[in-house]
């Protein structure tokens, strides 16, 4: 069992929520945290600058491909950020994640 953080920028907070409400329903994740930032980018030529949210979700590593896959369902970005990181966390974390997932 590895545990994984995902990374998902995101327009808005209503969004991140929605996203973060939608994995927490399928259980993909266990939790998500979400947080508000500024973003420079390359979009479409140009340096883009905008206000973003980002969503970490804590889930698993056998959970990564479904929960991409659910997240390019609703996400309205035409190419969403959907980074993983590897993450060691805790035994007692790590044991209730895999738990509220099964």
């Amino acid at each position: 069992m590895r545990t994984i953080f995902v990374y998902i920028t995101n327009p808005s907070k209503r969004v991140a929520k929605n996203i973060a409400k939608h994995l927490l329903e399928k259980k993909l994740n266990g939790c998500a945290n979400i947080f508000p930032m500024e973003s420079a980018y390359w979009w479409q030529g140009r340096i883009e600058n905008a206000k973003e949210y980002v969503l970490i979700c804590k889930s698993l590593e056998s959970e990564f491909a479904k929960l991409t896959r659910e997240v390019a369902k609703i996400h309205p970005y035409t190419v969403p950020c959907i980074a993983k990181i590897n993450v060691r966390c805790n035994e007692k974390f790590a044991n209730w994640l895999k738990d509220v997932l099964d």
